[in-house]
Parts: structure tokens; sequence; C-alpha cells
């Protein structure tokens, strides 16, 4: 493939004809509840920067698995430094310079393509974990390459690295999209999810409040912030304080941290709620895609069913309505309004949603990829068990609409296909056609 599929095709900067229309969101937690999760994310966060290793070079590295790679981690020379700085340059009026966290991720793939299309520097920076198989990544971090974006290999929580990066390029925006996903992986490495979701997003905040000038973020929380909510379609207003994973309980915790640092150092935040993203260059450790991998081989695969035989749903959203609602939330969002660690005024702070609105049961989507595939499914029906999956999810995102004209436009139908198309071409699967 020389390009995302099926690349999205993404129009300009949103161009919204009214008056200014920002405002703070307003929290709903007490002031009691508020100060409980301060004490915890300051217990858990002093917990992992302690026993993290100083980012000076003259220190041996750490023991700790997670992060021995940081040490080994190569940057910096001039070479390296133009690269960095050739990436990052605006080629558009009024152009962005934006710097991508997980670029070599899905949707930050397509987001860092997108916006180089259009014309905004762009550098991304991503660990190349092996949560799920790396040489996909690699093939993405190939095909930005060829299309002018540097992806620099190091995590977020290697503080000298980032400031380096800052000290380098002025950037205007930071898309912050690397994070652990998975709701059931927590179950296993639940450290992961803290040192990436927590202690990571915690040093890019630190790094971007001390900048000069500091940059508007726009980040990925998750629709499983929404927990064990039954009120459907789920609203940004609804209660989030009851998580029914790990994972949900960190990007929460990111939510409440995002709001302090607003609150203290006047950083512009935007928080962006996915609903169950698929497409072309997807996550292998998504239903639909190990779904088309077991189905063309043969094997069985999981259907899951709530209490009393009830229907699994997912609110399915196609990555191209995704990148929209990436660069609208970029393109609205407000400068941060400090300077050198200190706030000299009231901050932009909101949280979206981002969906398809369309919750589609999860036998309808095994049944349109048997249709695409032209293989009867081997279904295995088994009760949702208990790992942090919830029965059903579902979008508003009315809010979106309103402030930066979010409207998604793909079926599952649709989107699927073009899933298909890809995988089959990527794996060089021959013995399935896409109708």
């Amino acid at each position: 493939m020389s390009h995302l599929d099926h690349t999205p095709s993404t129009p300009g900067k949103f161009k919204i004809d009214k008056s200014p229309y920002y405002s703070r969101t307003r929290w709903h937690s007490s002031v009691a509840k508020l100060t409980l999760w301060s004490f915890l994310f300051v217990a858990i966060i002093f917990l992992f920067f302690y026993r993290s290793p100083s980012s000076s070079s003259n220190n041996p590295p750490s023991s700790d698995p997670s992060r021995r790679y940081l040490a080994s981690a190569t940057w910096g020379g001039a070479a390296w430094e133009k690269r960095v700085r050739t990436s990052a340059r605006i080629r558009s009026r009024n152009g962005f310079s934006v710097l991508v966290t997980g670029a070599a991720g899905f949707v930050g793939t397509h987001v860092s393509s997108a916006l180089k299309r259009r014309g905004d520097g762009v550098l991304g920076i991503d660990n190349f974990n092996d949560y799920y198989d790396p040489t996909l990544k690699r093939a993405r971090q190939a095909l930005l390459e060829r299309s002018g974006v540097l992806i620099v290999e190091g995590d977020i929580n290697d503080v000298a690295l980032l400031k380096k990066l800052f000290d380098m390029v002025p950037f205007t925006h930071v898309m912050h999209l690397a994070a652990q996903a998975g709701v059931r992986y927590a179950m296993q490495n639940p450290g992961s999810y803290v040192h990436s979701n927590i202690a990571g997003f915690v040093s890019l905040l630190e790094v971007c409040k001390d900048a000069n000038p500091q940059p508007a973020i726009v980040w990925a929380s998750s629709s499983s912030v929404y927990g064990l909510n039954t009120k459907v379609p789920f609203s940004e207003k609804d209660r989030t304080d009851q998580p029914a994973s790990l994972y949900a309980a960190t990007k929460k915790a990111g939510e409440e941290i995002a709001h302090t640092y607003n609150h203290i150092y006047g950083l512009s935040l935007t928080g962006l709620r996915f609903f169950t993203v698929y497409g072309p260059w997807g996550r292998p450790d998504m239903a639909y895609f190990f779904f088309t991998k077991d189905i063309l081989k043969g094997k069985s695969i999981p259907i899951f069913e709530a209490a009393n035989h009830g229907t699994v749903a997912r609110d399915f959203t196609y990555i191209d309505d995704i990148v929209k609602g990436c660069l609208g939330s970029l393109d609205t969002a407000q400068k941060s309004t400090g300077s050198g660690g200190k706030k000299k005024g009231p901050a932009q702070l909101r949280v979206f949603n981002l969906g398809n609105t369309s919750p589609v049961p999860v036998t309808d989507l095994v049944s349109i990829l048997e249709r695409l595939l032209k293989v009867k499914a081997k279904r295995n029906v088994m009760k949702l068990p208990r790992n942090g999956d919830v029965p059903y999810t579902h979008a508003n995102i009315s809010y979106a609409q309103k402030e930066f004209g979010y409207k998604p436009t793909t079926d599952l139908q649709t989107g699927l296909k073009k899933f298909v198309r890809w995988y089959l071409s990527y794996y060089g699967d021959k013995k399935a056609a896409v109708r």
C-alpha cells in the first residue's frame, strides 16, 4: 500500500461563522470528590516518578523493564535535529506546528497524515512498544516518512527528550494520542496503564506548562470513562465516576489531571472521548480486526451476550470521521494563557464525544464481515465476562456538532468494506474478495 487506504480525505481547517463560543466545561464533581482524586493522583504520580530514573544521562539505566529502553534510545546530533525541524516546518498560511504523540498508532498515523496533507508542520513521537505487533507500527512509520513526517523513537516519560523537542520547535499544538490501550489487557499488566496514561500524561503536561509559548493540547480520553453508566446516549454531562476497568479509570484520571493543569497553569486542554474506532491500519487487538483474521483462518470467534441473553452493541466510528473530529478540535482550540509555568488568565477546557451515534450489535458486525469475506464465521456465543467490557455504547455528539460542525458520515457497512480491502491487500490474502 502506498497510502492510508486509503488515506482519509480530510478538509482544511474548520471555519465557523459565529462569534466566539468557547466556554470552559463545568465539572459537576464536588470539591470533596476533586480533593480525593487529587490526593490519589499525587500519590500515584509520586510513586512512579520517585521510582523513575533521573533524566540525566549520567545515571545508570533503571532496572525496571518497562523503562529500560529509555536509556538505549538514540537521538540527537546535527543531522537528527535537521530532520526534526524539517518535519515540523509549517508549509501553509496560518498553519500549525503539531507534536503528535503515539504517531505510529492507528489514530496517530491517520491524524498525522491529514495534518501534513493540509500543510501543517508535524512531528511524531512513539515508543513502538510490543502491546501488539510492532511490524504494523513500523509499516505505518514508513508510510508517514514517505509523506515527510518524522517519528522520533522515544517515550513520553523521557522528559529530557520532550524538552529537547520543545527547545528545537515552538509547537503551537500537541495532539496527545500516546496511551496504553485495551480494556482487557489491564488485568494482565496494570502497571503499564499507570506508566503511560497517568505518569506519561503528567510528564507531557509538565513540559508543556514550562514551554514558551505554551501549546494548546488536544488529547485522547475514551468513551470507557462512562463505565457502568446506564443512561444512553452518553453525554459529556453524564457521571463518569463508575469506571468498569483500570483502563477507564486511568482515562478518567487523565481528565481530572487535565482540569488541574488547566486551572493552575493556564494550559488549553481538549479531551476527546473516542467511541470504538475502526478502519484501515487499525489495531489488531480490536474485535473487527481479529474477527477478520480468525474468520479467514477458519477459527471460532467469541460472540459475547449481555445478561439475560441481551445484545452487546458498540457505537462503531470510522477512522476518517475521528480524524475530522481531531482536526476540528485542533482548529477551534484556543491558545494557552500561561508562560514559563505561570498562569496569566483563564484557559479553555473542553471534553467532546466523538462517535457515530448509531450503535450496532456485534452480531451484525460479524454478519457484515461474513458477506465481505465470503466466509461463514464459526460463532462461539458466550456470556460477557467481567473483565471491564460494557454491554452497550452510544455517543451523544451534539456538543461537538455545535462547537466545530462534527458530523460522521460513514456507516459500518461502508467502513468495514474499506477495512477488509486494506486487510486483504496488506496481508496478501488472496482467498477472499470484497464484493
